[in-house]
């Protein structure tokens, strides 16, 4: 690691409790220590840089003020935690972030007694929280709780259906809105630190009290005028009048940067008597402290290894076009035959690569901010008048609106066309973001197409076979990262619905591949070949509709039928069997041998090891059937070639 400058503050500190003996007069310097070496050590290991610099300054206020992990800090997200990290005894691992058995790159109930609640999707902190604020008032306890939310994540629901129920209650929930794009805020400075000192002291808010207590000696029409008054007169002051409509107390909005309106504030809302919700609006700048970040658009969210003199990336040079890339020129190319066809992206445009879709067609591609519940149902609006809607989101953020799909899109048959990234493994991004479970959730609805690509032409070819389905739901999955390095074709065309595709034939052992494993299928065969053993390899392409014939076929002229998918248990394996069983196909001589995602979470690392762990790569193939086939034990190798 890059050694930096010296950091004799921050030596000094293993948890947060040396933090907080120091004197409030060095913490300026301990922010600046924390800031670079939190720089240093992403430029190791790369992972999420800009939201963690915007939360500095409000990571070390928080925990010189509170007495964490007794206080409980949640943070939602999370991928702003690395200086969190970096105070709560990590500091010593940070060169393992989001390495294979290294820390996570979110907050992990595992991993530290300070990460109380574990979250990589959005919008969580404030309804966890809430049960946290709720568990303690039934135990009788005096601990803070701490929800610390971005401007983004509230463009979800959750966190306005959390606050709605955190208003009504009378539990004590501090809840810090951190907000980095200046969304909501107005301009913050002097009178602004100064009116949010005013109202979060003590003797303001005794005041307040004894206003309201002497209201209520009035009818009814006049408290409730009253408290309006007083309400709306701060609201006009402060910008927090939603956040006093839903049932806070707001305060701010104040510097997130400025230790000296920082702290007052938090510490007198540690202090302050009653009970009840606080909302502490402050205003950052996400990759504050770091110029290449500064003047990046995307202010380095996500980075690889980077120098840090000049902040240039080690970005390796692709081999092949990515996945997503391949999606978004086939969208593309749809498109421009197909005035009907629209996109919709929850937050994410550069992740699913409809940034590009939307230079080429502004008016018709739509982010709907972190909201893919209301964005499932946007589409199927869309898709009722006529349209053909693309809903681009990841495997693991479409879970999120599972209900959205199946009420919503797949009860009214309507043609809503999911693409689904990051479907199966994501390496660094480990448990949180792998797109583990769609296969299943997807093909058990009735009458959707359920399509996986095997190599990017598949991929091509999928998006123009959806943009012709217009009598019920589909959807496409692909990984993470580049494809195999095959020539695009010049356009789209559409498959079969139903109709899988033999790669190689064989007469003693048939792979039955779903999507991108189909070269480790490959692999295998060469393998079993060698050994004497004829494979034939075929690719499903749909796990909804089967291909019937194909399958029925492979079933009945091998001795083996392996099936090889990257997803959990219950998806394509499930629908083969369930055939197979159906016809009476597993009651004669065939040895069925589905081969999916074990019954565990997998966590981070690379995606070969994450393979390995799977079970999923060519060795274990070959040793499946070899198992299959009654070899002796002793002759199979569960290991790979390189650790042989």
């Amino acid at each position: 690691m890059n050694a930096g400058k010296t950091k004799p503050l921050l030596d000094r500190i293993e948890v947060p409790a040396d933090l907080r003996k120091m004197p409030e007069r060095d913490l300026r310097q301990v922010a600046d220590e924390l800031r670079q070496e939190m720089i240093e050590s992403v430029s190791v290991t790369g992972g999420h840089l800009g939201a963690g610099l915007g939360v500095v300054e409000l990571t070390v206020a928080l925990h010189y003020v509170f007495q964490t992990p007794d206080d409980r800090l949640l943070w939602d997200v999370s991928h702003q935690c690395y200086p969190h990290k970096i105070l709560t005894g990590r500091r010593g691992r940070m060169s393992t972030l989001r390495q294979g058995g290294g820390l996570s790159g979110f907050t992990s109930r595992k991993e530290s007694e300070y990460d109380p609640f574990g979250a990589a999707h959005s919008s969580t902190s404030i309804s966890a929280g809430l049960g946290f604020a709720v568990a303690r008032d039934l135990m009788g306890g005096d601990n803070h709780v701490i929800s610390v939310i971005g401007d983004g994540a509230m463009s979800a629901g959750m966190a306005y259906e959390a606050m709605n129920n955190a208003g009504a209650t009378n539990s004590r929930l501090i809840v810090i809105l951190n907000d980095n794009d200046m969304s909501i805020a107005p301009a913050v400075g002097a009178m602004s630190a100064y009116l949010s000192r005013t109202i979060s002291s003590r003797p303001y808010r005794s005041v307040r009290h004894v206003a309201r207590e002497l209201a209520r000696q009035f009818p009814k029409p006049f408290q409730t005028a009253a408290r309006r008054a007083e309400e709306y007169a701060r609201g006009l002051l402060t910008g927090g009048t939603l956040f006093e409509e839903l049932g806070f107390y707001y305060v701010g909005p104040i510097d997130g940067h400025n230790l000296d309106h920082l702290l007052p504030v938090l510490k007198n809302v540690r202090d302050a008597e009653g009970d009840g919700p606080i909302l502490i609006h402050c205003v950052t700048q996400k990759g504050k402290g770091y110029a290449p970040a500064e003047g990046s658009a995307d202010k380095y969210h996500g980075v690889a290894k980077f120098d840090v003199v000049t902040g240039e990336q080690n970005k390796p040079t692709p081999k092949a076009p990515s996945y997503t890339g391949v999606f978004a020129q086939s969208l593309i190319e749809q498109a421009e035959k197909d005035n009907r066809i629209v996109a919709v992206t929850a937050a994410m445009p550069d992740g699913t690569g409809l940034d590009k879709f939307k230079k080429r067609f502004p008016d018709r591609c739509f982010d709907v901010g972190i909201a893919e519940q209301h964005g499932v149902t946007f589409c199927a609006g869309l898709a009722c008048e006529g349209y053909r809607p693309f809903a681009a989101i990841y495997s693991t953020f479409l879970q999120r609106a599972y209900d959205q799909v199946v009420h919503d899109v797949a009860i009214q048959r309507l043609p809503v066309r999911f693409a689904i990234d990051r479907a199966g493994m994501v390496g660094a991004d480990g448990v949180t973001h792998q797109g583990s479970y769609d296969i299943t959730y997807l093909a058990t609805l009735p009458g959707f197409v359920v399509m996986a690509a095997a190599d990017e032409v598949e991929l091509y070819n999928m998006v123009a076979t959806a943009a012709e389905i217009d009598d019920r739901p589909s959807a496409l999955r692909y990984p993470r990262g580049e494809g195999i390095g095959l020539e695009l074709p010049k356009t789209g065309s559409p498959l079969e619905i139903g109709k899988g595709r033999i790669v190689r034939e064989g007469t003693k052992v048939c792979i039955l591949s779903y999507g991108t494993r189909l070269p480790e299928a490959l692999k295998a065969a060469d393998e079993l070949a060698s050994r004497g053993l004829s494979t034939t390899v075929a690719d499903a392409r749909f796990a909804k509709p089967l291909d019937h014939d194909m399958v029925r076929r492979l079933a009945s002229e091998h001795e083996v039928m392996i099936t090889l998918e990257e997803g959990a248990i219950g998806g394509f394996a499930a629908q083969v069997m369930q055939y197979l069983a159906g016809e009476g196909l597993l009651d004669g001589p065939l040895k069925m041998r589905p081969m999916t995602f074990p019954d565990v979470f997998i966590d981070h690392g690379k995606p070969y090891d994450q393979f390995e762990e799977a079970g999923l790569n060519a060795h274990h193939i070959v040793a499946q059937t070899l198992q299959a086939l009654g070899y002796n034990e002793r002759s199979v190798s569960m290991r790979s070639p390189a650790s042989a």
